[in-house]
């Protein structure tokens, strides 16, 4: 099978200019086939894994500053309340919850996070 009866192959139209000898003198010539990556051709490969992991740990910051946030909220409505300033007890228990609810939801994470560790620590190569 020859580069022209490859041309019809749905993304393989690189491969159009190619033949073999080419490819093995100028490995830098060789165009990429549209759609695939290959770690090989592009080191892209540690730039994503440290891209994602970046990610994954400013979710996980963020995640810890929203559930400090909302704890100095319920804070500020407790003692707003036990000052007389303000006499909804509704807007005391809503921040009350909503703290609960963030705090219990980054445990629940961190847990999560811990365990996977454990069990990755446990794994026998």
């Amino acid at each position: 099978m020859d580069a022209g009866s490859l041309m019809g192959i749905e993304g393989l139209k690189g491969l159009s200019s190619l033949s073999p000898a080419q490819s093995i003198a100028h490995p830098k010539k060789l165009k990429m086939l549209d759609g695939y990556s290959d770690s090989i051709l592009t080191n892209n490969t540690d730039k994503s894994k440290a891209s994602s992991f970046d990610s994954l740990l400013k979710s996980a910051m963020d995640m810890i500053n929203e559930t400090n946030r909302y704890t100095n909220e319920a804070a500020e409505a407790e003692l707003s309340y036990a000052m007389g300033i303000t006499n909804s007890t509704h807007d005391l228990q809503v921040a009350q919850m909503k703290a609960n609810i963030s705090l219990q939801y980054t445990v629940a994470v961190r847990n999560a996070v811990i365990d996977a560790y454990k069990e990755i620590m446990q794994l026998q190569f």
